[in-house]
């Protein structure tokens, strides 16, 4: 496969999404240790999260540490049993991005393209492929974000 071919092009990692039961133990490691700045939060019940966006850089560089506890652990998603819960990469092109990666047997998790916690366009990568899509995140849960014109500007 060309990747003269490819549509679009992923820019960076956009964000990196740690979750556990208490996100209080996320934020001693992460805030109080290694000094990231908490700069937002995001409550879903539809996703069962209840997390706080961090950040780390500035500017087009800036990668968020999205820090997640379920709401209810008995339910799902489950934001908590996956330590390393998602990666995020910055898209140039997301609908483009989307549509190819489809038509090339790339398997999406429900929900489609909406609005992510950080007020971007964003979609995910199943983490298991099957018969009709073969071709998966293997595992790990891929988020892809509509980098805004700055970062396509400064990354692109």
């Amino acid at each position: 496969m060309s990747t003269h071919t490819r549509p679009f092009k992923v820019l960076g990692i956009q964000q990196i999404a740690i979750g556990g039961p208490d996100k209080k133990r996320l934020q001693t490691l992460w805030v109080d240790m290694l000094g990231l700045e908490v700069t937002g939060t995001f409550r879903s019940e539809r996703e069962n999260v209840d997390e706080d966006i961090c950040a780390m850089g500035t500017g087009p560089y800036k990668v968020e540490v999205d820090l997640m506890q379920p709401l209810d652990p008995e339910k799902k998603p489950a934001v908590h049993t996956t330590p390393l819960n998602h990666v995020g990469l910055w898209i140039d092109n997301l609908p483009v991005a989307v549509e190819w990666l489809s038509a090339q047997g790339v398997r999406f998790a429900p929900g489609g393209i909406r609005k992510g916690a950080a007020g971007y366009d964003i979609c995910f990568l199943h983490p298991k492929s099957n018969d009709e899509f073969p071709i998966a995140g293997e595992g790990v849960l891929i988020e892809l974000v509509q980098a805004p014109p700055e970062v396509v500007a400064a990354l692109g």
